[in-house]
């Protein structure tokens, strides 16, 4: 029989790192409960001791999700793990997940410490976290860096001490498959007592390895690996979950091992986590791209009609498309509304935000003949928002472009209660309605980012756009949607400087 893979998700914790992804706590919820579905078998859903709403979106996390377990990221200090142990606390599983640098340009670089110290701290930490759990993983940060007789040392004291997951980083996306996948070999035979844990694996994708490094490691010897929907994650990414996981499943040939994952849940998770953080998915990309699964060679066509398997290696359906796909329209009522929503995963604790959910899928129905999975996905994500208590609303606007003229906006918003308007002149209407906006508010901040993707197909489908923007260093992403790309950009805009008008105290867990 072939073992068990363990999928450990950090989409929440790692994945949220992505300069301007922060999530909300109940938008990590959201997610957490997507992933229960996919059948991840561990959650990292935060960095408790970074910020007072990170504690709560891990305790809300363990509060709800009752099949996957439920992990918090922690500094081998005990004001780290005593943090993740409080928050984690309601889950009916859980795992601390503690780690310290052991390569010698983090030691001397960063910690200022000396091998021995961090030997120490690293079994202090591990025996601390006992305390709360029997569930303890490790990881000995830039391993993929470091000296492996030290690294040999730390990972056999800290599995004396009560480690049950040793997870093996590759930090800084510097090693290369072969290479890494000797890493883990070499660890498993050289360290006495690596059959009393788990070997994990933690790949960037600084040079587009992560996958690769992961699945190496997966042949070498490695029963968990940490991975992320669609990769997102610090500077290039982590590895992937879709592409690691699809991958072992299509080469059963090759890998000793499987996911117990509901891979149909794939897509939907991964559109999920393109809405909330505003971070879309390329069309080329591995498994979840639009063009994943078309052919426009007149060759491939040719074969996929004749037999699919001439050119896929596996099926679409397997992943999420075009799977249990119900479209609603104008016609449809109340209750296939709700019932949509809540096989999406969505659903709304007060009346009134259903309510409000579905005035505005009525109102989208008027404009759009069918809606589709993907539509209600943004229209949730904008229904959220807006019961979030914005300071700052769109109202109305009104945009005048023609040829030979210089485009003009005029915006009415609602601010802590009261309208205010502005207009602005602008190189085009979007620059315009920017310029008008930021008359009003006088934000400060800079545009790094403005991109825009269609949801469906279709004239008639919405735009959705994303924004990001810079204050000071701190940078967060916008989103809105409509059929109106103007005015699906403001609402991205407006999105965006209520995200940076918000006080946000937060550790870095490299710092």
């Amino acid at each position: 029989m072939s073992e068990k893979l363990i999928i450990f998700d950090t989409t929440l914790r790692d994945g949220e790192q992505s300069p301007g992804a922060s999530m909300t706590k109940d938008e990590k919820l959201r997610i957490a409960k997507a992933l229960e579905r996919l059948r991840v078998d561990v959650i990292e859903a935060g960095f408790p001791i970074a910020s007072p709403d990170d504690f709560k979106g891990v305790q809300l996390v363990a509060e709800n999700v009752r099949e996957s377990t439920v992990c918090g990221l922690a500094r081998a200090t005990d004001k780290d793990i005593d943090a993740a142990a409080a928050a984690l606390k309601p889950a009916v599983s859980s795992r601390i997940h503690t780690f310290i640098a052991t390569s010698p340009i983090h030691m001397r670089e960063k910690l200022h410490m000396e091998p021995d110290e961090v030997l120490k701290q690293a079994v202090s930490a591990v025996k601390r976290a006992r305390q709360y759990t029997d569930n303890i993983e490790f990881s000995p940060e830039d391993a993929g860096r470091s000296e492996i007789d030290f690294l040999c040392r730390v990972i056999e004291a800290v599995i004396d001490a009560g480690a049950t997951t040793v997870n093996i980083p590759d930090t800084v996306g510097y090693n290369l498959p072969h290479q890494f996948g000797g890493l883990i070999r070499q660890l498993i035979e050289r360290v006495p007592n690596s059959d009393k844990a788990v070997f994990s694996v933690h790949c960037h994708n600084d040079l587009g390895l992560a996958v690769a490094n992961s699945l190496s490691a997966v042949l070498n010897g490695a029963r968990q690996v940490e991975c992320t929907i669609n990769g997102l994650g610090e500077r290039a990414g982590n590895a992937a979950l879709e592409e690691v996981v699809m991958t072992v499943r299509t080469r059963q040939d090759m890998f000793p091992c499987d996911t117990d994952l509901n891979t149909q849940e794939i897509l939907h998770c991964s559109r999920l986590v393109s809405t909330i953080t505003g971070f879309p998915v390329q069309p080329n990309k591995a498994i979840v791209g639009a063009n994943a699964f078309a052919h426009e060679s007149g060759i491939h066509q040719d074969g996929v009609l004749k037999s699919r398997e001439t050119y896929e290696i596996m099926r679409a359906q397997d992943v999420g498309w075009h799977a249990n796909r119900m479209v609603l329209g104008k016609h449809s009522g109340r209750n296939a509304f709700r019932t949509r929503l809540l096989e999406l995963g969505y659903a709304f604790e007060r009346e009134e935000d259903l309510n409000a959910a579905f005035s505005r899928f009525k109102d989208l129905a008027d404009k759009k003949h069918e809606i589709y999975d993907e539509d209600l996905q943004a229209l949730v994500s904008e229904t959220i928002q807006e019961a979030a208590d914005e300071r700052i609303r769109l109202v109305a606007m009104k945009v005048c472009c023609e040829t030979g003229e210089i485009p003009n906006a005029h915006v009415t918003l609602l601010i802590d209660g009261m309208e205010r308007q502005g207009n602005s002149t602008g190189s085009g209407p979007v620059d315009a309605t920017f310029r008008a906006i930021e008359s009003i508010v006088h934000s400060g901040s800079d545009l790094q980012l403005y991109s825009v993707n269609n949801i469906t197909t279709g004239t008639d489908a919405q735009g959705e756009v994303t924004v990001r923007i810079d204050k000071a260093g701190r940078i967060v992403n916008g989103q809105g949607s409509d059929t109106d790309i103007v005015i699906a950009s403001a609402k991205a805009y407006i999105n965006a400087i209520n995200k940076i008008m918000e006080p946000v105290e937060r550790a870095h867990p490299q710092v």
